[in-house]
């Protein structure tokens, strides 16, 4: 099976928008991708004028096996985001970097050995890639007419730009992008994913800029001449 990916328009945001923002994203693909019926809840942003909706806590605590514990999936999230918070790469004075990836996997059962030896495989068919950024540079916080409109200008940039992931999301979710970008009646199928359960995790990676890969090469490369033993 092969793995289909998702890459999602990058993200630019300040330290107290990050945490709803990315909540808001991970729970509409969750809810999208979810493997069966669920029970929706629509939920309004605090800090951005939008609306999404995610799988009802009542649903979860009413199909999984572990009932006391309604709210893993809020737990998986939060976490999630936690420790991508702590795996930001500083990359200017006031901006950070980096990198979450959603994945959904099923287990299959192997055996090796002539069959005498047997273990679970774990098999990733989609994953959706977010690229962002943490805008630490301190807002104004006077009264005054331009402290205002600079207050209102960082706002209306996020929720902008929030949107357009939001777009990028129902467009994969529903076809009508191929990974090209190009319109295409074919893109709406859902052979890639299995008719069976399956699972997904979230992973952070520091955003590595290619000017970093060059000089970490560089300094790894073996002397080509050495010219102490010519003296």
């Amino acid at each position: 099976m092969n793995c289909k990916e998702h890459h999602l328009p990058e993200l630019e945001l300040t330290t107290s928008q990050i945490r709803e923002a990315l909540q808001a994203i991970l729970h509409s693909i969750l809810f999208i991708r979810s493997p069966g019926p669920v029970a929706p809840r629509d939920v309004h942003c605090e800090g951005f004028n939008l609306s999404y909706t995610r799988i009802a806590n009542d649903t979860l605590r009413n199909q999984s096996k572990k009932k006391s514990n309604s709210n893993y999936l809020d737990k998986k999230v939060d976490d999630s985001i936690e420790e991508f918070l702590k795996s930001l790469s500083q990359i200017g004075p006031e901006l950070l970097s980096g990198c979450l990836t959603l994945s959904f996997f099923e287990r299959r059962a192997s055996k090796q050995l002539f069959g005498l030896v047997s273990h679970e495989e774990k098999v990733i068919f989609e994953q959706w890639v977010l690229h962002i950024l943490v805008n630490n540079t301190p807002r104004p916080t006077d009264d005054d007419s331009a402290s205002r409109m600079e207050r209102q200008r960082i706002q209306d940039t996020a929720e902008a730009m929030l949107r357009s992931v939001f777009m990028k999301v129902f467009q994969y979710a529903s076809g009508v992008e191929d990974r090209h970008g190009n319109m295409n009646d074919n893109a709406g199928t859902l052979d890639h994913i299995p008719p069976t359960m399956y699972e997904f995790d979230i992973r952070s990676a520091k955003k590595v800029d290619d000017r970093e890969n060059l000089v970490s090469r560089v300094a790894k490369m073996p002397a080509l001449l050495n010219l102490d033993n010519g003296l």
